[in-house]
């Protein structure tokens, strides 16, 4: 007959390991908000140039910048994806819980701007435009949500406070709308919010 002895301390020890090693562990997928940090910074930059006539683009194809940006990013997840797949290695609660978090958030926003285009649809330009001008607030919401989760799991200060300057960072661009200055400020944090921590991540990862 196998008796069951429970032991409380071993128990408590088992689940502070399992704390440890969240908080220690690198946070994966971190090329990824690298990645989109860059390229979704860099074509708000372009939008900026564009709006501003600081280039000379015609507008039948105003707005295919972001178009340009989403197909790029999709070639970086086809690449990236895989390639951490076959490093392996131990998956984490926290690396679990943030990995699906961001890749949610991910998906959000690409439903986010097919909504957009529905709306365009349904309620012509104006209101697509409307939406448009909101886009870059929500935006920065989804992406503080995710540093939030992110610096839950991971215990990480400096992520907190990233989640902080992306919540900050919405209702000051919402403020900006129909200004300019609004997809420059908009770059701005997409660089500093996005681009550079997921930078710093990664390094910290490969170390």
């Amino acid at each position: 007959m196998t008796e069951n002895i429970e032991d409380p301390t071993a128990d408590i020890a088992w689940m502070r390991r399992l704390a440890e090693e969240g908080r220690e562990a690198p946070m994966q997928g971190a090329s990824i908000l690298m990645a989109a940090g860059l390229i979704y910074g860099t074509a708000s930059l372009a939008h900026w140039a564009q709006i501003g006539e600081l280039v000379d683009i015609p507008d039948a194809i105003n707005g295919i910048v972001w178009l340009i940006a989403t197909g790029l990013f999709f070639v970086v997840l086809a690449v990236v994806i895989p390639r951490l797949k076959r490093q392996g290695g131990v998956v984490t609660a926290g690396n679990r819980a943030s990995t699906t978090t961001w890749s949610a958030l991910g998906w959000g926003i690409f439903a986010l701007f097919a909504s957009l285009g529905v709306l365009g649809w349904r309620l012509g330009e104006d209101a697509a435009m409307m939406g448009m001008a909101l886009t870059p607030s929500i935006i920065m919401v989804f992406y503080g949500i995710g540093w939030t989760v992110s610096a839950t799991m991971y215990r990480n200060p400096v992520l907190w406070w990233l989640a902080a300057g992306s919540f900050v960072a919405a209702p000051v661009l919402a403020w900006m709308a129909g200004q300019d200055a609004q997809y420059l400020a908009y770059a701005g944090a997409l660089f500093l919010l996005m681009a550079l921590p997921g930078w710093m991540l990664m390094r910290r990862a490969r170390a």
